[in-house]
C-alpha cells in the first residue's frame, strides 16, 4: 500500500519535512517513490505539488493524519471527521455533563446546609427569647 507521509530532514532541533509517497513498509527516512511537497513547521511554510498528490490519491494512496491535515488546509481534500475525533468529542461531552451534574449536586448540598444552619440559628434565637421571657417575670417580681 502506498502512504503519503512526512520525511524528516534538516538540522537537529530545526526539523523540516518533505511530503513523500512511499511504500507503507519502508522506513520513515528511506528512499521514497516520489517527493510531493515540503512542510516547515517552524515557519508554517507549505509547498505542495497538487497534480502529483491528486494522482497518488487517485491511485489509492493513504495519507497519514498529519499529512491529511496539511492537505485539508491546502484544499486538496475535503475535511472529514475521523472516528477517533468523534469518540474523543463524545467522551469530552460526557465528562462535561458529569462535571455539571456534580456542580449542581454540590450547590444543592450547600443550599441545604445553609438552610439547616439558618433554621438552627432561628430555633436558638427563639429558645433564647423564650428563656428571656420566662426570666423577665421572675426578675420583675423580685
Amino acid at each position: 500500500m502506498i502512504k503519503l507521509r512526512l520525511k524528516r530532514f534538516g538540522k537537529k532541533r530545526e526539523a523540516s519535512f518533505r511530503l513523500v509517497a512511499t511504500n507503507s513498509t519502508s522506513r520513515r527516512d528511506g528512499r521514497p517513490l516520489e517527493e510531493l511537497g515540503f512542510y516547515n513547521p517552524r515557519t508554517k511554510e507549505t509547498r505542495l505539488d497538487t497534480e502529483a498528490i491528486r494522482l497518488r490519491l487517485g491511485q489509492g494512496a493513504q495519507p497519514t493524519d498529519t499529512v491529511r491535515t496539511l492537505l485539508e488546509k491546502g484544499g486538496l481534500i475535503e475535511k472529514t471527521i475521523r472516528p477517533a475525533e468523534t469518540v474523543g468529542k463524545l467522551q469530552q461531552a460526557a465528562a462535561r455533563e458529569a462535571a455539571a451534574a456534580a456542580a449542581v449536586k454540590e450547590a444543592e448540598a450547600v443550599k441545604e446546609a445553609a438552610a439547616a444552619k439558618l433554621a438552627e440559628e432561628v430555633a436558638a434565637a427563639e429558645a433564647a427569647a423564650a428563656a428571656e421571657a420566662t426570666a423577665d417575670p421572675a426578675t420583675a417580681e423580685a
